[in-house]
């Protein structure tokens, strides 16, 4: 797909607007590329058709070409890979990675008040003539990830040394009962497509990515550089939400913020470049980025703060410049 060794992904799913954390996430990546010399991709992650529309796909396109996030190319939409999924199902499936779960969801339900709070296994090791039987009556089926036994380990950017027993890991779905793929099994195979390198999203992603190395170790492809960022908190302490009056991205469009101040108040959202300075233009930004500098707590949002960086941006900005960039909001 490229010739760079550094290469990124932002990859937003179109059921909404584009909110602060997805920028903030699409914000890091970006500046992680461009410091060194990579390419930073974009991906759609619309592959539940229920939930995807396109005119928020329009809207996340729309929102980081104002902040100024631009992409390489191709852009990449999951609802045009389904072709792939099915070629790597079929491999995970001849080398017995895979197997069928017939499990109904009353079934499911019910082991969980039993106190199996992960799947039990009970299709795990069925018999090639009963699997046979059940699909030949239309039994509806799922198919899990035979998690193996030892041990997933491996070294978070952010973190550091992270090692999980596969006991804890359940025999997780890949596809459900309806034929659709999963988020962790789409996204190992889309960035193996890729080719990249880094993988840099928040920590509530911490728990899916000893499942994803299983299926890179399970697929034969290589295995990426993970880095977790901190959650954006309200001042509550719980993760920033609508609730704590948290607008999303075209709201500050909309008010005249200029993106340089945006951007600007994202990047001090868990990343500290080391110094007391609060005030950065993009192109600051892209030479002091380090992702060895991004705090492990925490970032509480501040609006006050963000308010003051749009000011002091304001007045650094001369006024031809804001009209242009008043004129883009347009």
């Amino acid at each position: 797909m490229h010739n760079s060794d550094i290469n990124v992904r932002f990859a937003p799913s179109p059921t909404g607007e584009l909110h602060l954390g997805g920028a903030r996430t699409a914000l890091f990546n970006w500046l992680f590329a461009k410091h060194n010399n990579g390419n930073f991709y974009l991906r759609i992650e619309d592959t539940d058709p229920t939930r995807s529309r396109d005119e928020y796909t329009d809207q996340i396109l729309d929102a980081l070409s104002w902040l100024g996030l631009n992409w390489s190319e191709p852009l990449i939409y999951q609802s045009n890979r389904f072709n792939d999924y099915k070629v790597h199902i079929k491999s995970l499936l001849s080398s017995d990675q895979l197997y069928h779960c017939f499990c109904s969801k009353d079934t499911l339900t019910d082991s969980k008040q039993k106190g199996h709070y992960q799947y039990p296994g009970t299709c795990r090791d069925l018999e090639p003539d009963d699997i046979k039987t059940r699909l030949n009556q239309g039994i509806s089926f799922t198919y899990r990830v035979r998690i193996p036994e030892g041990n997933t380990k491996y070294e978070d950017m952010i973190y550091g040394p992270i090692e999980v027993d596969n006991k804890e890991i359940d025999d997780f779905i890949v596809i459900r009962s309806d034929g659709s793929p999963t988020y962790n099994f789409t996204a190992v195979i889309d960035d193996h497509y890729m080719d990249i390198s880094h993988v840099i999203r928040g920590e509530d992603h911490v728990s899916n990515t000893p499942k994803q190395i299983i299926l890179y170790e399970a697929l034969g492809f290589t295995i990426p550089i993970f880095a977790h960022l901190p959650m954006i908190l309200g001042s509550d302490g719980k993760r920033l939400s609508k609730r704590h009056g948290a607008p999303g991205v075209q709201t500050f469009r909309d008010e005249g913020y200029l993106p340089d101040s945006l951007n600007n108040y994202l990047a001090l959202l868990g990343w500290n470049p080391g110094t007391e300075d609060e005030l950065f233009s993009f192109d600051e930004l892209v030479q002091k980025f380090d992702l060895s500098k991004v705090q492990k707590k925490g970032a509480v949002w501040d609006e006050k703060k963000l308010h003051w960086i749009s000011g002091q941006h304001i007045m650094r900005t001369g006024t031809d410049h804001i009209i242009d960039k008043l004129r883009f909001n347009d």
